[in-house]
């Protein structure tokens, strides 16, 4: 059973937890009860189906010059799992310049790529293995 949260004064949804995750916050007292299930109990507690912050938080500007902290997993997912190479279904990444002649391994240096087209490459640079990129890569932001 998921329970949504909303955050004060516009009860804009701010999160949806698991009923344990809300009987906790219940019992530390930073929510309150806005809408229940009825008829229905956990332990002493009526199941909540909706519940408010008793504090509203800030959302404005909590990412703001922060960037999304470099991972394979989220080259991948900026690449939506497509091959830069060839348009197929990624499943590892390569690094354009490979790290054998200097490449790091950052955003702007790796791209999505299935394995038969990253064995292709190996260590070699683009122009040497004659393979042309469909997108470049890009270092994403929190959208």
């Amino acid at each position: 059973m998921a329970i949504a949260v909303l955050n004060p004064p516009d009860d804009q949804v701010l999160h949806i937890v698991p009923l344990r995750k809300a009987i906790a916050l219940l019992r530390r007292n930073v929510v309150e009860i806005v809408e229940v299930e009825d008829g229905s109990t956990f332990g002493p507690y009526v199941v909540p189906r909706v519940l408010r912050l008793t504090r509203a938080i800030s959302l404005v500007n909590q990412l703001d010059g922060r960037r999304p902290v470099f991972s394979k997993a989220g080259v991948l997912r900026r690449d939506r799992y497509t091959c830069a190479y060839c348009g197929r279904s990624a499943t590892t990444v390569d690094h354009v310049v490979p790290r054998a002649r200097g490449g790091q391994s950052s955003w702007l240096n790796l791209v999505a790529a299935c394995r038969p087209c990253n064995q292709a490459k190996a260590d070699l640079s683009l122009r040497d293995c004659d393979m042309r990129l469909q997108f470049l890569p890009y270092e994403p932001d929190w959208i």
